[in-house]
């Protein structure tokens, strides 16, 4: 299968060498003709797997704990105003 790299990485914003675009071919063509292979296999007796791990819920409750307080937080902090940590300014106007 023929693919067009040039044109991919100008959809990406990339800027690729001659032999990168060649690399690139070969590599995205192999995958493409891999997937062909895979969607020749018949899979219409196959149950739809959405997870394999078996598990049902790997999330916990939120729990408050006890947490430093603004002073503790602020203690070893070069530089503050009115409570807060003071940065310098990212962006420009």
């Amino acid at each position: 299968m023929k693919i067009n790299v040039s044109h991919i990485a100008k959809l990406a914003n990339l800027s690729l060498k001659e032999e990168e675009k060649e690399k690139f071919e070969k590599q995205l063509s192999s995958i493409l003709d891999y997937v062909k292979k895979l969607e020749e296999v018949d899979t219409s007796k196959v149950e739809p797997t959405p997870q394999v791990t078996g598990l049902k819920n790997i999330t916990r409750e939120d729990q408050t704990i006890p947490s430093l307080s603004q002073e503790e937080a602020l203690s070893n902090a070069k530089n503050k105003h009115n409570g807060f940590f003071k940065v310098k300014t990212i962006l420009e106007k």
